[in-house]
């Protein structure tokens, strides 16, 4: 079974195939979206709801376990860098961690 960071990997890379969901949003929440859209740029609201939840969702596979950043740390304290160093070299990178 492939990671959701595989999957995300991948659906860059090909087209993508969307499906429809049925959503509960409160009224207020879609007229904010509706009115934030254009000022983004956003085709519509449905598009900003898309980038809110990919952002959401890379943001917290970042976090999990296997990641880029947490296999390299991981490898990097097996070789003795001190936590200090690998601390300030994800800083530096603008990098984020669990």
């Amino acid at each position: 079974m492939k990671t959701a960071s595989e999957r995300m990997r991948e659906a860059m890379r090909t087209e993508r195939v969307m499906t429809s969901i049925s959503l509960r949003i409160p009224e207020r929440v879609v007229e904010d979206l509706k009115e934030i859209a254009p000022m983004l740029g956003m085709s519509g609201y449905q598009s900003l709801i898309k980038l809110y939840i990919s952002q959401g969702l890379r943001k917290d596979i970042q976090k999990l376990p296997g990641t880029h950043v947490a296999v390299l740390t991981e490898s990097l304290r097996k070789r003795g860098v001190a936590e200090a160093d690998i601390a300030a070299a994800i800083k530096e990178a603008g990098l984020k961690t669990a």
